[in-house]
């Protein structure tokens, strides 16, 4: 009988531990206790799941625990703790190392360890095996096996949910990369797909965000040329999606805990490897640059208004990397914040999306409600595109600013007649 441990309960072990345990018996892990407290009391505060869907988890049985000493019956563990980089922009495997050397202590004959942490091709066997094998005292490929699934969970959004997103999968021996497949596919709707080898599916995930990266550095990189022409970028995107095959996607910052990040692992391995990858390092340039030119053009407009830059009150409405989603993972809001900080700007921060806790300890200037007819602001950021943002009139937005001639600067495009819009 199958009995399954997801390592890691973040925005992708919670809902993949969720759905195996429609079906199997699950234990999910994780090394924050505060999170096993509020996971036990029927709260998710990533908002992956609902109260209803973290109740029905436990009705199915499902525990929640912070030692894994408390999973050693279990027969398959699931890896899906988070594969950071450091800032020199080179992989951190620290999560990854530990999670493996976490399982080797618990590890028996004939178990499977699955990864679906993104990494570059060759992390599974090559560094996370090794680790495997020093704890347990056991043989890879004789002893113990391992898989690799590589998570596809887009935050925030309840259309493409863990079960409804094709699934790539992975064996270390033929033998096992069909039971790794059979294991997804009894609760991926959508199927899946069984790739050749461990290295081709790690591969396959890492170029996912790599080349969404490369194609909004693309646009990213054109609004630039058509501000210095005074186009409006947006206007030029409507007519040219009008030809069939033109791949109509928009700039903006680009940050949270996987476009952003991902890139980095394949040209750390690139280069490893003696190669120089100029256009995936050109993109990730392009799009790192995005927060600066943002702060730069409120700053711009700021001066041309004849506003003092020292004490000048900034609102930045939105911090989360992505819209209608609570994750401030390596979001770019930060850094049009800390730009706006440099030039000695009072900056406030509003997003009603962030939960309370994380307020308080990202030590950032929040405040809990818009104050319309305040006229407190010298300019206002929209820098993330919430649902919320878009409803707001223009009347409302101006509503916040000093002057008669309001400053608003629009990153998505959510505002109908801004300052300047990216």
């Amino acid at each position: 009988m199958k009995k399954i441990c997801i390592v890691g309960l973040g925005y992708v072990g919670l809902p993949l531990a969720h759905a195996f345990s429609k079906k199997y018996r699950v234990i999910g892990l994780d090394i924050d206790k505060s999170r096993i407290e509020e996971l036990q009391n029927g709260f998710d505060r990533t908002l992956e799941l609902s109260k209803e869907q973290v109740q029905e988890a436990l009705e199915n049985e499902m525990k929640f625990i912070d030692n894994i000493e408390k999973a050693k019956d279990c027969n398959i563990y699931i890896v899906t703790v988070p594969t950071p980089i450091n800032e020199d922009n080179e992989p951190d495997l620290t999560p990854l190392i530990k999670s493996s050397q976490s399982v080797g202590t618990v590890l028996k004959k004939d178990n499977i360890v699955i990864y679906e942490s993104t990494v570059y091709p060759g992390v599974t066997e090559e560094v996370c095996v090794p680790e495997l094998e020093k704890v347990s005292g056991l043989k890879f490929n004789e002893d113990f096996y391992c898989g690799y699934s590589p998570e596809r969970i887009n935050p925030g959004d309840k259309e493409h949910t863990v079960t409804k997103i094709l699934k790539v999968t992975a064996g270390s021996t033929p033998k096992i990369a069909q039971e790794v497949d059979e294991l997804y596919k009894s609760i991926i709707t959508a199927g899946t797909h069984l790739a050749p080898s461990i290295k081709v599916a790690e591969a396959a995930k890492v170029i996912e965000n790599t080349q969404r990266d490369v194609n909004i550095a693309l646009m990213n990189e054109l609004a630039m040329i058509f501000d210095m022409m005074n186009i409006d970028t947006n206007a030029v995107l409507e007519a040219a999606a009008t030809k069939w095959n033109f791949i109509k996607l928009s700039p903006g910052l680009v940050g949270g805990h996987c476009i952003g990040v991902d890139p980095y692992y394949l040209t750390h391995k690139a280069q490893a490897l003696g190669y120089t990858p100029n256009l995936i390092l050109g993109a990730r340039q392009i799009n790192n640059g995005v927060s600066k030119l943002i702060a730069d053009k409120a700053v711009k407009y700021m001066v041309k208004a004849d506003k003092k830059l020292n004490g000048a009150k900034v609102l930045v409405m939105g911090v989360t990397f992505k819209e209608n989603c609570p994750d401030m993972r390596n979001t770019k809001v930060i850094d049009i914040i800390k730009e706006l900080q440099e030039y000695e700007c009072d900056v406030e921060v509003y997003d009603y999306w962030v939960d309370k806790s994380d307020k308080e300890s990202k030590n950032l200037p929040f405040i809990d409600e818009l104050e319309y007819d305040s006229k407190k602001y010298d300019a206002v950021i929209v820098a993330v595109g919430h649902d919320k943002f878009k409803t707001i009139s223009m009347q409302e937005y101006a509503s916040l600013c000093k002057d008669d001639t309001p400053i608003i600067i629009d990153v998505k495009g959510v505002v109908s007649n801004p300052t300047w819009r990216l």
